[in-house]
C-alpha cells in the first residue's frame, strides 16, 4: 500500500481573545496536511496468512447473517425483527466509538419520539443514516455518501450533506492542527480524493472484508466532512459488505468489535496512512469474528426471551392480535398504541386490545401509569439488549 503524501500550508491562530498570546504563537506555522494515496488501480499484496484470516472472518459473518435471519423462525422474513435490532445494535455501538451512549430503553423511546434524551435522538440519526447506507449499497458513488450524511445530521445542519469547506483534523487542539494526530487534506482537495474511493470502492478483485476495511481507512483519512465522519465511514462498511454480497440479510455489529479496543482501531487507520494496511485488516478481521460470535448469543438470548413471552401467552386464542405484535416487540420493544397500530395494520381498538392481552399476561408493563399517551415495554428485551451493550464495554464476548 502506498503512504499518504503531504501538502504544506500555514496557520495562523486568529486573535480573536479566546486564546493567549503564547498560545497563538505556538498554534501558528507551518502544518502538512494529508494526500491521501489514490487506490483505484493500487496494487495490493495480501500474504496467504491474511488471506485466511479475512476468508475466516467473512465466514463467520455470512454464518450470523443466515442465522440471524431464520432466527424467529420461517415465517419471518430477512427484513424483519431481528434484522432491525442488530442494524440499532451496530448503530449504537459505532455511536459509542464517537463517546456518544445511549441504553436501550431511551434509544427505543427516541424511535417512538418520547425522549428528551440528545445523545438518543443523535444515536437514532445513526440508525437512519445505516438504514440509508443499506438502501444504497448498490449505487456507492459521491452523491450516495452525501445522503447518508444529510441523514445522519439532519436538514437543520447547513453543513449536512456537503464536503467540508474548511480544513479540519484530529487531535487535542481546536484551534491549531499543528501537532494533530492526523491533518486532513485541505478541503479543495476532497472532492478528487472522494472520487478516487469511489472508483476504488467499484473494484472488484478484493475480498469483501478488506475492501470495505481499506474503503473506511480510506474515507476517514480524506475525512470530508467537518462533522459525522467516524459514523458514516462506519455505515459505508456496511453499504459495501451488503452491496457486494457479503451480508445480505442482517447488519453484523462489527463496530462493537472495534468498540472492545478502540486505541488498536485509531493505531490500525494510523498505520494505514503510513502505508501498511495489514493492521486495518487484522482488525476488521477481529471485529467480524466478534461481531458474529457475540451476534449468534445475541440472537439466542432474544429468541429465548421471545419463546418465554409465547409461553405467558398460553391459551390465548393463535388469531389474536397479541400474537402477532409479539415478535416486533424484538425490534422495538418500547411501543404505543399508535405504532402497533402502525405495525400490524390494524384499528386503534384492535392495538389497544393487543396491548392490553400481552400487560395481562405479563409479557408488557405499561410504564407512564397515565390514562391517555400511555407507554409500554419488553423488561426482558430491554435487559437483552443492555447487558450486550454491557458486554461490548467490558471488550470481551463472554
Amino acid at each position: 500500500m502506498p503512504a499518504i503524501g503531504h501538502r504544506r500550508g500555514h496557520w495562523t491562530v486568529p486573535d480573536d481573545g479566546l486564546v493567549s498570546r503564547t498560545g497563538r504563537s505556538r498554534g501558528s506555522g507551518p502544518y502538512d496536511a494529508a494526500v491521501p494515496a489514490r487506490l483505484a488501480d493500487a496494487e495490493i499484496a495480501l500474504p496467504s496468512d491474511l488471506a485466511a484470516d479475512l476468508a475466516d472472518a467473512e465466514a463467520a459473518l455470512v454464518r450470523l447473517d443466515a442465522y440471524a435471519a431464520s432466527a424467529l423462525g420461517p415465517e419471518h422474513t430477512a427484513i424483519g425483527p431481528m434484522s432491525s435490532i442488530l442494524l440499532r445494535t451496530e448503530s449504537s455501538s459505532s455511536s459509542q466509538i464517537e463517546d456518544l451512549t445511549v441504553g436501550a430503553r431511551q434509544l427505543a423511546l427516541a424511535e417512538l419520539d418520547e425522549t428528551t434524551s440528545a445523545n438518543a435522538r443523535l444515536v437514532l440519526a445513526n440508525v437512519r443514516t445505516m438504514e440509508a447506507a443499506l438502501d444504497l449499497a448498490e449505487h456507492l458513488d459521491a452523491p450516495t455518501i452525501l445522503r447518508m450524511h444529510r441523514v445522519l445530521l439532519g436538514d437543520r445542519d447547513p453543513a449536512a450533506g456537503s464536503w467540508r469547506t474548511q480544513l479540519v483534523w484530529v487531535g487535542r487542539s481546536s484551534v491549531s492542527p499543528r501537532g494533530a494526530a492526523h491533518v486532513a487534506p485541505e478541503a479543495d482537495d476532497v472532492p478528487a480524493a472522494i472520487e478516487d474511493l469511489v472508483a476504488f470502492m467499484a473494484r472488484d478483485d478484493l475480498p469483501v472484508l478488506l475492501h470495505a476495511a481499506l474503503a473506511h481507512a480510506q474515507f476517514e483519512t480524506i475525512h470530508p466532512f467537518t462533522d459525522g465522519n467516524g459514523r458514516t465511514g462506519r455505515a459505508l462498511v456496511h453499504a459495501i459488505t451488503r452491496g457486494k454480497g457479503l451480508s445480505v440479510r442482517t447488519t453484523a455489529p462489527i463496530s462493537a468489535g472495534l468498540l472492545t479496543d478502540v486505541d488498536t482501531y485509531t493505531g490500525a487507520l494510523t498505520s494505514f496512512r503510513d502505508g501498511d494496511a495489514r493492521p486495518i485488516a487484522e482488525t476488521f478481521a477481529q471485529a467480524a469474528r466478534y461481531a458474529s460470535v457475540t451476534g449468534i448469543r445475541l440472537v439466542d438470548d432474544l429468541a429465548r426471551v421471545l419463546e418465554e413471552s409465547r409461553a405467558l401467552l398460553g391459551s390465548l386464542r393463535p388469531q389474536s392480535q397479541a400474537w402477532a405484535l409479539l415478535p416486533h416487540l424484538v425490534a422495538q420493544p418500547i411501543v404505543h398504541a399508535a405504532h402497533v397500530k402502525r405495525v400490524l395494520s390494524t384499528s386503534d381498538m384492535t392495538a389497544q386490545r393487543a396491548l392490553a392481552r400481552l400487560t395481562e399476561a405479563g409479557v408488557l408493563v405499561e410504564t407512564t401509569g397515565r390514562r391517555r399517551s400511555r407507554v409500554w415495554q419488553h423488561p426482558g428485551i430491554l435487559a437483552v439488549l443492555d447487558a450486550y451493550a454491557e458486554t461490548v464495554r467490558r471488550g470481551h464476548p463472554g
